[in-house]
């Protein structure tokens, strides 16, 4: 049987910066674009590593409720940061959401992020019941 590819977007969500989906299934997995620390509705940010990651975090599990999935479903994480400085604060937020069965996850120092942000997150999440 064919897989079939289905486009993502809410308003739960940041609106996207270019020309790219919020997500994109594909039979059971769900491929999420990375995501910034900015409001739904303002694409605002917050100032500060503690904020920004929070709010990324919300919009990634927003934008995975929009697909019938949670970050429990979460298999892999990758993590962009604008200054490594900055990555035991994000740890602590991160685990704020992540708490066991951590997915598999790399991080970065970028040189730069889009909006001026401190960090980016992308995550791909399966259904497991499918």
């Amino acid at each position: 049987m064919p897989l079939t590819k289905t486009v993502i977007n809410t308003p739960n969500a940041p609106k996207a910066v270019g020309p790219y989906s919020h997500a994109v299934r594909v039979g059971n997995t769900v491929y999420v674009s990375g995501q910034v620390g900015s409001h739904p509705g303002t694409n605002k940010f917050d100032a500060g590593i503690v904020a920004q990651t929070r709010q990324t975090l919300i919009n990634l599990r927003n934008i995975l409720q929009a697909t019938g999935m949670s970050l429990d479903n979460v298999v892999k994480c990758t993590i962009y940061l604008a200054s490594m400085d900055d990555y035991k604060d994000m740890n602590k937020v991160y685990a704020e959401f992540f708490q066991k069965d951590f997915p598999a996850r790399a991080a970065f120092q970028v040189a730069k992020l889009p909006e001026n942000s401190l960090v980016e997150i992308d995550v791909i999440a399966v259904d497991h019941t499918a």
